[in-house]
């Protein structure tokens, strides 16, 4: 696997080795010996998984205080735009934001430490797009910021009258509301 650092510390794109012949292909999504070596130590205890349609934007979202996660994320069809936002308390790239194409023939995953917000936006037909998350999901910790806030600025590559947004993601608060992860 090639991990690839991003500018922001502790996102990471991983890239797996792919054995492709005549009859497909095979790679390793996950061995535990390398992210370990490449400084990826999380201790993965829930998968996720959704399927969205074209136009489909999810976030931003994230857990906060204990019920804090970090994530590796993947797509297993299509190709969307998953991003990364920075929201650890003293961080010098707080409220930046990381975007990175990940589709099922780049087979890319990106990995975040807790204390980012998180969203993808769905640029193909359809997305299968699964997660790993390093701690259990705690409805009473979610924290979400509003997709289009300016001060994050990102641009999802979805046309905004093609845009699908969940009411909940509608009613987000802004970044401004961000008061900062402190792990």
């Amino acid at each position: 696997m090639n991990f690839i650092k991003t500018e922001i510390e502790g996102v990471i794109i991983v890239e797996p080795r792919v054995f492709a012949d005549d009859r497909g292909y095979f790679f390793e999504s996950y061995n535990e010996a390398e992210f370990v070596k490449n400084g990826i130590t999380n201790k993965f205890v829930q998968d996720n998984q959704s399927k969205s349609s074209y136009g489909v934007i999810r976030g931003l979202h994230c857990q906060l205080g204990e019920h804090a996660q970090a994530k590796l994320v993947r797509v297993l069809q299509g190709t969307v735009l998953d991003v990364a936002v920075d929201i650890r308390e003293g961080s010098p790239t707080f409220g930046k934001h990381v975007a990175v194409e990940l589709s099922a023939e780049n087979n890319r995953q990106l990995f975040m430490p807790r204390g980012f917000l998180h969203g993808f936006s769905v640029l193909s037909e359809t997305a299968i797009f699964a997660y790993k998350c390093d701690n259990l999901y705690n409805k009473d910790s979610e924290f979400g910021v509003r997709f289009d806030d300016p001060t994050v600025g990102v641009d999802w590559r979805i046309p905004a009258d093609k845009a699908v947004i969940s009411e909940k993601d509608k009613m987000a608060k802004g970044f401004d509301d961000v008061v900062g992860y402190r792990g």
